[in-house]
């Protein structure tokens, strides 16, 4: 691998600090969310997943991210663009012994905690951009982005660049909410939860699924799939609430005050919620690709 200084392209000079900051502050609360750190929502199956057991849908996702990679039983390189604190690659590399595992973020605390949650496995987390690896081209097999683009906007340049690492053949899986409809078409209470969302999260913007679908197709993706999964994702959705009042009592029984950054996480979860129940305007999807070979 090549080494290169590490450089913020494509998010907003605003932006891009709030969310480096956010994360290396904010990422271990999310201990009250998911056991494992998955930073994420899950994936409800009726009859299967428990719908009052969070972390058990919460690697449903993961398992349904997996998945759709395809792979196989040879040797498979994965990329995680936007990894958080591994959560996703340490559930590959359990379900997968032919798995190399390779995950990217722009936090150091998340470096660095992540790694050693990941302290005799085949994996390595390391501080690089995702839309601006020192990754040579075709380099993986497989490469997974759950609720990770969002931050830099769902831009162009992290599907290209996406595109750049893989090996031909090699798959593209995404996990995010989009937009259902063009911003501004919005109604007034959607583009206000909407406007609050990405505040809090430090999201620079949504887009639609629509324009994910046409970029994929413009790179040269074939067997593009879109699947809208937010009835599967809106159970864990509702434990937002919950988790919520769990974490703010947990805070005021140790006598600690909210950071500024554990704040703005628990109001982003509040108008995930919000966005949520604009089901015309808001949806989550699974969307997988293929490299052209």
């Amino acid at each position: 691998m090549k080494t290169q200084t590490v450089t913020l392209n494509n998010y907003s000079e605003q932006n891009k600090v709030e969310m480096v900051n956010f994360y290396n502050e904010a990422t271990e609360d999310y201990a009250f969310w998911s056991n494992d750190y998955n930073m994420h929502f899950g994936y409800f199956i009726p009859f299967k997943t428990n719908p009052f057991k969070r972390d058990a849908m919460l690697n449903e996702m993961n398992k349904q991210v997996i998945k759709r990679l395809g792979i196989k039983t040879t040797k498979n390189r994965l990329i995680d663009l936007g990894c958080g604190m591994g959560a996703t690659m340490r559930y590959a590399l359990k379900k997968h012994s032919t798995i190399i595992a390779y995950g990217v973020t722009l936090s150091d605390f998340q470096v660095q905690q992540g790694n050693e949650l990941l302290k005799g496995k085949n994996g390595i987390i390391l501080k690089e951009n995702y839309n601006n690896t020192a990754f040579q081209s075709n380099s993986f097999d497989s490469a997974i982005a759950i609720e990770s683009f969002c931050h830099s906007g769902h831009n162009a340049k992290s599907l290209k660049e996406a595109y750049r690492i893989l090996k031909p053949g090699g798959r593209l899986v995404i996990a995010d909410a989009f937009l259902k409809k063009d911003r501004s078409e919005l109604c007034h209470g959607a583009e206000y939860a909407y406007e609050k969302l990405c505040s809090h999260w430090s999201l620079e913007k949504l887009e639609t699924h629509t324009y994910i679908k046409t970029q994929l197709e413009t790179l040269g993706f074939t067997n593009i799939k879109v699947e809208d999964v937010s009835f599967r994702v809106a159970p864990s959705v509702l434990h937002v609430p919950f988790a919520i009042g769990g974490f703010i009592i947990k805070k005021l029984l140790s006598y600690k005050g909210l950071k500024r950054e554990s704040s703005h996480n628990l109001k982003g979860s509040f108008y995930a919620l919000l966005s949520g129940l604009h089901m015309k305007s808001f949806g989550y999807y699974i969307i997988s690709a293929t490299k052209y070979k």
